[in-house]
């Protein structure tokens, strides 16, 4: 759990991998479905680390932006993580913030599809 908080959480890591673009954001998605794999295997990650990272990525709204712009589909990749985690039970947040999940999950997915 230290290390995905150290990785995914780090503003360092971040801004590089959102700096080198496309793959960078499929790379910060990739992270947060790793630390939801060490939930399932291992039950060892702490609520705090979800709630950091929902903090991080969704909460800010100038990140969503940048996520958004940089790769939509690891970006709806990385909603969907943060529901599932919530879902298996994993993860305990508030429902305004499943709310806002779940609108930001159909925002991105307009934009894929070009509505």
């Amino acid at each position: 759990a230290l290390y995905a908080r150290t990785k995914l959480l780090n503003p360092k890591f971040y801004e590089g991998m959102l700096n080198s673009g496309y793959e960078g954001t499929r790379e910060i998605t990739k992270r947060l479905r790793n630390t939801m794999g060490w939930s399932a295997t291992a039950g060892e990650v702490d609520n705090f680390i979800y709630e950091d990272a929902n903090d991080v990525f969704i909460k800010d709204e100038a990140m969503r932006e940048r996520l958004l712009n940089t790769n939509p589909n690891a970006f709806r990749d990385m909603i969907t993580t943060f529901l599932e985690a919530n879902g298996r039970g994993y993860w305990d947040t508030s429902d305004d913030n499943i709310e806002l999940l779940q609108d930001l999950y159909q925002e991105v997915e307009d934009k894929i599809e070009g509505v």
